[in-house]
């Protein structure tokens, strides 16, 4: 709330060095802040009697926006990429997926190693497991087991994620 919206009789002023004034009637403090081209903002009131800072309130709010803006650039989206196996994958087939991975997990994304079981394949899922085991060997020195190997239906699904450096 600022200005003429602080509904109390009574408020404890800060002015705008961070100075205590004491406590003023609302008119008085409303008063001293247009004497100095000020806006009169609540910010804590919970308080009996509520504190109110002398302020330029647009000037704070741009800050604030500028602030945030900041936080958003510098902040970073973690995306899912997949890659799918299969159980009877061939060696050059498993290399290729491996560099796929790498680049994914050196970019700081996370990635979900899956294999699908087709038909009788899932009565053997031993070797979908060993598939998994031997390429989270291969990325391990960049990648962390985020996830165990698990089998969901017909599918066999592990989550790495970026190592921290």
């Amino acid at each position: 709330m600022i200005n003429d919206e602080i509904r109390e009789p009574q408020v404890r002023v800060i002015d705008q060095n961070g100075e205590q004034l004491g406590i003023l009637p609302t008119r008085q403090a409303l008063q001293m802040a247009e004497e100095r081209e000020l806006d009169l903002v609540k910010i804590a009131p919970q308080a009996k009697p509520p504190v109110c800072k002398m302020m330029d309130y647009g000037k704070y709010r741009f800050e604030m926006a500028k602030k945030d803006k900041e936080a958003r650039k510098r902040q970073k989206v973690i995306s899912i990429k997949e890659v799918r196996l299969s159980a009877t994958i061939g060696e050059h087939d498993v290399e290729v997926k491996v560099k796929n991975a790498v680049k994914f997990l050196k970019d700081g994304d996370k990635v979900k190693v899956t294999i699908r079981f087709r038909g009788r394949q899932i009565s053997h899922s031993q070797i979908g497991l060993e598939v998994m085991k031997d390429f989270f060997e291969r990325v391990k020195d960049v990648a962390n087991m985020e996830r165990q190997p698990k089998v969901e239906g017909r599918s066999m699904v592990m989550i790495l994620s970026p190592k921290e450096t």
